[in-house]
């Protein structure tokens, strides 16, 4: 792993805009390197990270995050976010069946897994801004969780091997589904929370938070032993975040530092509690640990 001055780090990180500066190569450190792996969608390897411990230095779905400290995994969050986005369009019907979020109840809804981000953020809004009993939705699940530990609740489906939602929907297998990419432009499909856009423009209003997917955790061990490492990594990402130019619109989709994503956190540890996903209410600063709660955003 090092030879006391220099580190090889072996690393899950995707291709992203953010991203790109210090996978290329182009942002370096005189003290440690990356040896990413070859995985282009990362959340396929997100197993891997937190049951295997396979990564020093991991892209992580903020809930697979949650759910492994949790469950005692030894992995550290660094305040440094990846990918992030408004998860209002996040939930469609097909397109010839409109329902609103008020019709969601007793309707069968598809969904990758119980723990997966994306989804705890799509129940979270609907939960708290749209009224929804969570309880009376019929949820059909189609993966296991990332932490072996984590069990679904009682009353959850899981779909026929070799189902997947999209054609379920639009089968009529399902009501309504959690889709992501570009599955949500099918014409097939509408939005069940009218005017995403102008819905998730209110919400951020409202909160003041943008959805956070993806963070960085690095192995506890490894930090421990290598107490200046927290730091320079987070250097490397928000190098490498801000040679990716201004966000557009004024929102940062991508914020660094515990401050820049206090509210953010709050949110998802709050919707995580109510659904079940972690057994009480964390404080944000219980997810870092003194080395990673001190970093702040560079300065400009």
């Amino acid at each position: 792993m090092s030879n006391g001055e220099f580190i090889k780090l072996r690393a899950l990180l995707g291709d992203y805009p953010n991203t790109r500066a210090v996978k290329q190569g182009e942002i370096r450190s005189p003290r440690l390197t990356f040896d990413f792996a070859d995985v282009k969608t990362p959340n396929h390897a997100f197993k891997r990270v937190v049951r295997d411990l396979e990564f020093d230095v991991a892209e992580l779905a903020i809930v697979t995050y949650l759910t492994a400290k949790a469950h005692g995994k030894p992995l550290v969050l660094l305040p440094a976010v990846v990918r992030g986005k408004f998860q209002q369009e996040s939930i469609v019907c097909r397109a010839d069946q409109p329902l609103a979020p008020a019709d969601l109840a007793g309707r069968r809804v598809g969904i990758r897994s119980h723990s997966v981000t994306t989804v705890a953020w799509v129940r979270g809004i609907l939960q708290n801004d749209y009224g929804v009993d969570l309880n009376r939705v019929h949820w059909v699940t189609f993966e296991d969780p990332h932490v072996a530990e984590v069990r679904d609740p009682p009353g959850l489906e899981r779909a026929a091997a070799g189902k997947d939602p999209m054609t379920m929907l639009v089968e009529g297998e399902l009501d309504a589904a959690v889709l992501t990419g570009a599955s949500l432009k099918d014409p097939r499909v509408r939005p069940v929370i009218a005017d995403p856009e102008a819905a998730a423009n209110a919400w951020y209003m409202r909160y003041g938070a943008v959805p956070i997917n993806h963070m960085v955790v690095i192995r506890e061990p490894l930090l421990k032993a290598n107490p200046w490492l927290a730091q320079e990594v987070f250097r490397l990402l928000a190098e490498s975040r801000k040679a990716a130019g201004p966000a557009k619109g004024g929102r940062d989709p991508f914020p660094f530092g515990v401050e820049a994503n206090r509210k953010s956190l709050e949110l998802i540890i709050r919707y995580s509690a109510q659904q079940g996903l972690v057994p009480r209410q964390y404080e944000v600063n219980e997810l870092f640990n003194d080395q990673t709660r001190a970093l702040g955003i560079l300065k400009e």
